[in-house]
């Protein structure tokens, strides 16, 4: 989902069309629903306030005025690499802790004296 800060491109008519910068996120009065605050990169520099809900944030397509419209997370190189190693490095985790643990069930009603 698209946090505070977040740089993102907006898609318009399926064609990138401009970044801006998500400067805040606040709660709708409709439940589900975010006022978005961006600052549109271009010059002179623009805001917008858009109200999306949580599918909207998170890259799910929607219409203003008929226009086909989109957000979608800017990830530097630097960040995409860093979730992968944090990725990376919980798979590992998850394959030591199976290891150690390992598979073996063993049935207590087998073991129970009859």
């Amino acid at each position: 989902m698209i946090k505070i800060n977040d740089v993102v491109l907006i898609y318009v008519e399926e064609k990138p069309g401009f970044y801006a910068r998500v400067d805040n996120i606040i709660p709708d009065e409709k439940p589900g629903w975010w006022q978005v605050q961006l600052l549109v990169l271009t010059f002179p520099l623009q805001t917008f306030n858009w109200i999306l809900d949580e599918y909207q944030l998170d890259g799910a397509g929607f219409t203003m005025g008929g226009t086909p419209l989109r957000l979608s997370e800017i990830v530097t190189p630097q960040e995409e690499e860093r979730r992968q190693k944090l990725e990376m490095e919980e798979e590992r985790k998850k394959a030591a802790l199976k290891e150690s643990v390992g598979v073996k069930v063993v049935s207590l009603a087998a073991h129970r004296k009859k």
